[in-house]
Parts: C-alpha cells; sequence; structure tokens
C-alpha cells in the first residue's frame, strides 16, 4: 500500500506473520513467531496498523525482499513455485483471463499453454501458485485478528483495522469459493488439519463477514487511499449475489441491485475527466498516477504499485511489460523492455465495432477508445500461439502518467500503475445484469443510464449510446468484455452466462484452432494434489 508505506512496515510485519512452505493448507503458520513477539507488534494502534500493511501486501507483493527473494532465507511469502508468476494478480490474470476468450499466452513454461486450451491438471504449478497466495492471504489475516483483539478493546482504529483484514480475508474466500469450491474454511490459527468445506459455507462466511463488518469499516471516501471502507462490503456484496445463482442455486439478484445501489450512492464517482486529451478518460484508469489523476474515484478497491517501495514481478509490471513484444517500443510505455507474451484474440477485438479496416478487412482501428490494441507488425488470426505477432496486441495498462512522463523507478524495470479490483464501472455493469435477470429494486432505465454513462466515456461523446431495445443479457456479456478486459473478471463472467465451457467458442479453446467446447469439469480447477496429499480431509473436485 503506497500510502500505509509499505517500506516502512514490512519488515516488522513480514517477520511476524511469514509463512514456510511446509504449511501447505489454508491453516498456515508463522515461521518464527519468536523473531518479534506479539507485544512487540502490536503495542499500540501504530505497530498495530504496520502489520495491518503486511495483510494488504499480502494481495501485492510476494515477499519481504522485493521482486526475488531467497527461498534459503524465507524471503518469498511461498516457497516452491515461481516468485512473480504467484504474486496474486498475476495469478488471477492466468487463471481468469488467460483461460478466456480476452488472452492467449505464448510462453511455454509447464503448465502455462494448458491454461487457454483448459487442459490444466490438479498439478498445475499455476493453480496451486494460485491456491498458495489466497492460503497466504488468509493466514495473515487470520493472525492479525487474533493477535489485535486485545488492543481492538479499547482502541476503536484498531477495531477499524480489524474490520479491513476481515474483508481482506473474505476476499480471499471470495476467490477461494470461485475458483477451486471446496476449500477448509479457516477462521484462526490453529495446529489441527482443517475438514473441507463446501461452497453454501463459503458463500454464506464470506456474506456474513461482509454483512458484519460495514459498521467497524471506515465511512465512504473516509479512509487513506489503498485502504478498504464500506463501500468496498458493498461492492463485493454487488457481485457476490450476482454469482449465487451459480455458486449456490440460489438467485439473489435483488440483494446484487440493494447493494450495487448502496456502491453506487456513495459517493465514488466515474471518472470522466480526460486529462491527456487523447478524447476519452478511461485510459486514465491504467496510468502510473492513477492514484491521483482523478481514476482513484473510481476505484472501490484497489492494489497499490509503487515502482521504488513496491517492487515485484507480478503486478502491473505484468499487465505492462509482459504485453510488450514484436515492433512495439517499451519506452512508449515508460518501461526497459517487454516480455513479449500475453495478447489478444480475435474474439475479444470483435467486441468493439471497428471505424477502419486494413486492406484485409480487419479492423485496425475503432471509435471506440477503450478497443486499447497495438496492431503494427501484428497478425488479426493466430495461426501459431507461441509466435508473439500473431494476434493483436494489448497496451491497456503503461507506466506513463497522465502528463506524459514515466513511473518513479529510473530504470523502467518496475511499473507504479494501481490495479483495480473492483471499479465503480463494474458496479454500473452488476446493477444492469441483476435488473434484465429479474432482479427486484431497480429498473431499466437506469440500467441503460448507466450503460450509456460506460460507453459515452470510451467513445469521448454520446455516438455509442444504446436504446432500450438493445439492452439485453448477451449485450452486457459483452459490455462487460468491453469495459474490464484483462482485469480479472472474465471466466466468472462466462460461467454466469453458460458459456464458458460450452456454448461458445473462441481461437484455440480446448486446443482446437476455431475453439471447441469442453468438459463442465473445467468450471473449476482441482485442489492442487499436493494439497490433497498432505490434508486427508480433502476430496478433489470432480473429474480430476
Amino acid at each position: 500500500m503506497k500510502k500505509i508505506k509499505l517500506t516502512k512496515y514490512l519488515l516488522a510485519a513480514a517477520l511476524a506473520f511469514s509463512i514456510s512452505s511446509c504449511h501447505d493448507d489454508l491453516d498456515l503458520m508463522p515461521n518464527d513467531p519468536d523473531i518479534i513477539t506479539e507485544n512487540d507488534v502490536f503495542a499500540d494502534a501504530t505497530q498495530a496498523k504496520s502489520a495491518l500493511a503486511k495483510v494488504y501486501a499480502a494481495l501485492a507483493i510476494t515477499g519481504t525482499k522485493g521482486p526475488a527473494g531467497d527461498p534459503i532465507l524465507g524471503e518469498p511469502d511461498i516457497i516452491g513455485v515461481d516468485e512473480g508468476a504467484s504474486q496474486f494478480t498475476r495469478s488471477l490474470f492466468t487463471l481468469n483471463v488467460v483461460t478466456t476468450d480476452e488472452a492467449i499466452v505464448g510462453w511455454g513454461d509447464p503448465g502455462l499453454p494448458n491454461m487457454h486450451a483448459m487442459s490444466w491438471g490438479s498439478n498445475n504449478s499455476f493453480i496451486e501458485g494460485m491456491y498458495y497466495r489466497l492460503a497466504t492471504s488468509v493466514s495473515y489475516a487470520n493472525s492479525f485478528i487474533k493477535n489485535a483483539e486485545g488492543l481492538a478493546a479499547t482502541n476503536p482504529e484498531v477495531a477499524q483495522y480489524i474490520a479491513e483484514a476481515r474483508f481482506i480475508r473474505a476476499y480471499a474466500y471470495y476467490n477461494l469459493m470461485d475458483l477451486y469450491a471446496n476449500v477448509p474454511l479457516v477462521k484462526e490459527i490453529s495446529s489441527n488439519t482443517p475438514t473441507q468445506s463446501n461452497r453454501q459455507e463459503i458463500f454464506t462466511f464470506v456474506e456474513s463477514e461482509l454483512l458484519d463488518i460495514q459498521n467497524s469499516l471506515a465511512e465512504a471516501r473516509g479512509n487513506e487511499y489503498g485502504r478498504v471502507d464500506k463501500v468496498a462490503s458493498y461492492a463485493l456484496l454487488s457481485r457476490l449475489y450476482l454469482n449465487a445463482e451459480t455458486w449456490i442455486n440460489q438467485a439473489k439478484y435483488s440483494e446484487s441491485i440493494a447493494y450495487s445501489n448502496l456502491a453506487i450512492q456513495s459517493g465514488y464517482s466515474l471518472h470522466t475527466t480526460d486529462v491527456n486529451g487523447n478524447g476519452t478518460a478511461y485510459d486514465e484508469l491504467f496510468l502510473a498516477d492513477n492514484d491521483s489523476n482523478g481514476a482513484q474515484n473510481e476505484f472501490i478497491f484497489a492494489l497499490n504499485f509503487d515502482g521504488n517501495a513496491s517492487k515485484t514481478y507480478g503486478g502491473s509490471t505484468f499487465l505492462v511489460k509482459a504485453a510488450i513484444g514484436g515492433t512495439m517500443q517499451p519506452a512508449n510505455s515508460g518501461v526497459n523492455g517487454g516480455w513479449g507474451g500475453p495478447r489478444s484474440t480475435k474474439a475479444l477485438v470483435e467486441k468493439f465495432q471497428a471505424s477502419q479496416n486494413d486492406s484485409n478487412g480487419n479492423p485496425i482501428a475503432w471509435s471506440d477508445k477503450r478497443a486499447m490494441f497495438y496492431t503494427d507488425g501484428q497478425t488479426y488470426e493466430i495461426a501459431n500461439v507461441s509466435t508473439f505477432n500473431e494476434g493483436y496486441a494489448v497496451n491497456k495498462f503503461s507506466n506513463k502518467k497522465s502528463n506524459g512522463t514515466n513511473g518513479n523507478d529510473a530504470t523502467g524495470e518496475f511499473v507504479d500503475t494501481d490495479v483495480p479490483m473492483i471499479r465503480l464501472a463494474e458496479v454500473y455493469l452488476n446493477y444492469a445484469e441483476a435488473v434484465l435477470r429479474g432482479g427486484a429494486g431497480g429498473d431499466r432505465a437506469t440500467a441503460l443510464s448507466y450503460i450509456n454513462a460506460l460507453r459515452a466515456r470510451g467513445y469521448g461523446n454520446a455516438n455509442g449510446n444504446v436504446s432500450n431495445a438493445d439492452l439485453t443479457l448477451d449485450f452486457i456479456l459483452d459490455e462487460r468484455s468491453r469495459e474490464l478486459y484483462w482485469e480479472g473478471t472474465r471466466r466468472t463472467d462466462l460461467i454466469r452466462f453458460n458459456k464458458f465451457v460450452s456454448g461458445y467458442d473462441w481461437p484455440f479453446k480446448g486446443d482446437v484452432a476455431n475453439g471447441t467446447s469442453v468438459s463442465d469439469i473445467r468450471k473449476l480447477f482441482p485442489i492442487p494434489v499436493n494439497i490433497i496429499a498432505i490434508n486427508p480431509n480433502l476430496t478433489q473436485n470432480p473429474g480430476y
């Protein structure tokens, strides 16, 4: 967290909450709690705040040393998986974006080609890395909550910190439920091997936590940037209820509308000021100064990055540098090089109406400026997945600031851009979808106004506005992709619309050039085989 000054607090907090890879389940234990005692870390509210920084940081960075620590010294949070690849937002991209129509990756790292091909197994290291990452987040939160409870009894400020840690824990379990379904529900540090919970139990826990902490969180817009307030609980509930029918066979669209309304009416605002004068305000959401250029007013929950203070090869460094290859100039994105990895499939490009085609009839320009594709030297069709210049590149994320200068790291190695986890724009889309699915408490006219607000920002004018007749569920699904692509929501959306495993194909889905249907088991990831091996209480997800 930039505004909680990670570099100042990480060492003390990490020593208190570091974990070892020998604890491979959700019941992770501190590596050496005697290095710094609980009294040292939680002597007062200031020290508790420093420990809270590590709870947030577990989703942003990967250890105490920086981007690549020494496994022997226990500097990475997780030992045994690639440190950069196990960072949370990078793992979310791999599991929730690369598996869909929004991206394909040319790298041949073991297990990575299987993600887009939808042929992964229970020993896939990327699936395992995400499980460990979320387990780590739960462990840090549990440790913080337990150790801060005594101080919170007499200090309302620490009580708010505990509510924030509970939100982070609920968010981690939200993702565990989405990705793996049936995981252990561990709410406190224990030496006992945890039993397996089901999706209903996890859903109920996440729901109850988000409802219970609301009055303990800061008022809307009342917290430091980078820390959550009560609107984060509203927005995550909006998303949780939108997926309830998929996850627990209970339609909760009215509830989704209710909490969408609360979030929308809580003081956050859609960023509409075109600071850099390029015809749209959309791109500023993904620039290096998105914590101060106005975009921050739209970010309900974001993970903060700084090229000097929070170095990682995940986060926005991955989103910017991995997407650069071919004839792209890294300097144009404010970095010192590119990795030539992910780019789009034509299925994503086709979501945007073209304003100009090349001599072969392929789109190369769009009136909707949310279509942030690089086409020079890139082919529209993909014949060879491993070749970066096949498939349009995506330059959505950048280490440039709104004034054209670069991020804080003078070397250009690490990126400043914060990564939004929940934006107000998504809540607009949640509201519209819940209305179309029959939820009570909303109306189509309001839904249409929210959709057109997003489109007007993308186009820079009203030329892209749609009518009530255009407002269908299929349109909403496409609009979600146009607005949120590469932000980690696509797999979840496609499953909710029954278009992930069948009913909709995209290039190289199922490892077939034109795409093909795959087994229903792919709606869930397997519980990693190493987790099953050490915990006899767990049963593998069907089909794995």
